[in-house]
């Protein structure tokens, strides 16, 4: 029979009389912040250094309301459906194929040939890439 593990390892028994060998300022030195009972370091705090946050300048702005869009081109969109010989593409479909999450929103770009006819579901198009998709009797779908 033994202990269970962990149950005999003990850490310094601290302020418990000078025999102990932690006694007096119980470890913690003379003086300074680090002595004080209550103590604790402020996030970001460098030793009354002026803290980096501080020193380095605040500029520009970041709008929080922003909808990111995952972009996927025309010329990917040829070569999915010249590999696979579809003609309908959809969220569900890029995500089956790893050019985006479910839960992305997709945005469809007008770089590249598109030479199929194609049924296109996204969340957005821009305006050369529907054009292109139209030319060829294709519909655009905006989700």
């Amino acid at each position: 029979m033994k202990p269970a593990d962990g149950a005999t390892h003990h850490g310094k028994r601290i302020g418990r009389g000078q025999g102990s060998g932690h006694g007096g300022t119980s470890t913690r030195g003379h003086k300074g912040a680090k002595s004080r009972s209550g103590y604790s370091k402020k996030i970001g705090f460098e030793g009354g250094q002026m803290p980096m946050q501080r020193v380095v300048p605040k500029f520009g702005f970041k709008n929080f309301n922003r909808v990111e869009y995952k972009a996927i081109n025309l010329s990917t969109l040829q070569t999915l459906a010249e590999e696979l010989k579809i003609s309908v593409i959809d969220i569900e479909f890029l995500a089956a194929h790893g050019l985006a999450s479910k839960n992305d929103k997709v945005k469809i770009l007008g770089n590249g040939d598109l030479k199929a006819k194609l049924d296109v579901k996204a969340h957005a198009f821009s305006k050369s890439a529907k054009e292109a998709i139209e030319k060829l009797q294709g519909t655009t779908e905006i989700i």
